[in-house]
């Protein structure tokens, strides 16, 4: 189930890979190349209360299994489309990849919770997680070794290029994303295959009072669950996304070497998840998410307020204490909703079309004024978080059981 959490955290976070990529090989401004993420997001909002239902009928297993198929077909998408060098071509293949992913984290993230006792419920989801912040710190690694260019610009001057080879060059830089997602492809294709064959055990869903006729809209805690992951997932993605860009602005670093200080940066996002973890045995989980709210706020705000590499590291060390906010609030969110977790789970995972929405928003910002102002979207989030971890540091614990 852990290597689940890999997996999608890998797509994910080529994103930040693919918008200034994609923004150079298509020709784009900052708002186009942020549809990249509201492809990639808009699906958790369209697919997510499908894929509950479907999994009432079929299981877990069963849903986990067309989850990857899905993310599967979509990586193996994006060689057609880097052929064509269409953009609306990418966003489809992001698309269905999104819809695989969607199915997969409906299903892994209220399993995880469900397998082990109430107590321990957060802290295991935070320390799967943390495997999602390993291939979080790997992808844009991966991602601008092979598919980012060393090349700044195109020539200009007397030594700019023809149309024809300004084509040609376009259509190289496309290309280099067809190695990387057909090697995605296959390897999500064999992990579908293995996990078919494997055994894994039935949650029994038991409610502490009959919920039956209760609406999942009445349900006061879950609601400010789902709003806040909007915002949260709003803020991460915006942060991450516009990174390369903003680096550049405030720095002058080049597109590969910013790549490379985003992955040590969602490296500290991965330890952030595995140091969280341990001190939820100390600290009470909301009352964690609070402190790490309010100190990303401070950092954000520096990052704003400042020119250069301390600008820049700023805005990085917000991924160490950005890394507890999604899996906390969703624990939180789905806390005693007994036979209706699959559903209370479809509307947190929903929630996710936040980074559909504010990257776009972020775009705009940016388009209108510039990148390092654009950040103050985020900084807003974060007060969304803020309030609802403060309403639940009194929050009780909730019996889950394990049927195996």
């Amino acid at each position: 189930m852990t290597s689940l959490f890999f997996l999608w955290g890998f797509a994910l976070n080529l994103n930040p890979i693919l918008i200034p990529h994609l923004k150079k090989a298509c020709q784009l401004n900052d708002l186009q190349s942020a549809f990249i993420d509201s492809a990639s997001y808009v699906a958790y909002f369209l697919v997510a209360i499908p894929a509950g239902l479907f999994m009432r009928r079929v299981g877990y297993k069963g849903g986990i299994t067309l989850g990857l198929l899905l993310f599967s077909a979509g990586a193996f998408l994006f060689l057609p489309a880097a052929d064509t060098r269409i953009y609306a071509f990418f966003l489809l293949a992001l698309f269905v990849i999104a819809c695989g992913l969607t199915f997969l984290e409906t299903a892994a993230n209220p399993y995880i919770t469900s397998l082990g006792d109430s107590e321990g419920a957060t802290r295991r989801l935070n320390l799967a997680q943390s495997f999602n912040g390993l291939s979080a710190t790997l992808a844009p690694l991966v991602g601008g070794y092979f598919i980012l260019s060393p090349n700044k610009d195109v020539l200009t001057g007397e030594h700019a290029l023809s149309i024809q080879q300004f084509e040609d060059y376009l259509r190289t830089e496309a290309a280099l994303v067809k190695a990387p997602f057909l090697i995605i492809g296959i390897v999500v294709l064999l992990v579908a295959l293995l996990l078919w064959k494997t055994k894994l055990p039935e949650i029994a869903e038991h409610d502490m009072i009959d919920r039956s006729k209760v609406s999942l809209l009445s349900e006061a805690n879950l609601m400010r669950g789902v709003i806040a992951q909007f915002f949260y997932v709003g803020a991460q993605v915006s942060i991450s996304s516009f990174f390369i860009r903003f680096s550049g602005h405030v720095a002058g670093i080049s597109q590969q070497t910013a790549a490379f200080v985003l992955s040590a940066a969602l490296f500290g996002f991965m330890v952030g998840r595995f140091v969280g973890t341990f001190l939820m045995k100390y600290i009470k989980p909301a009352k964690l998410l609070a402190i790490y709210t309010v100190i990303n706020i401070i950092l954000l705000i520096t990052a704003m307020a400042t020119q250069g590499i301390l600008s820049v590291w700023c805005l990085a060390a917000t991924q160490f204490f950005m890394s507890i906010g999604f899996p906390t609030i969703f624990s939180l969110s789905i806390r005693g909703l007994g036979s209706k977790t699959k559903e209370g789970s479809s509307l947190v995972i929903m929630a996710i079309v936040g980074g559909a929405v504010f990257p776009l928003i972020m775009g705009w910002i940016s388009d209108i004024s510039n990148i390092q102002l654009a950040y103050c979207l985020p900084t807003a989030c974060f007060l969304v978080v803020l309030d609802f971890a403060i309403k639940n540091i009194g929050a009780g614990r909730v019996a889950i059981t394990v049927a195996h």
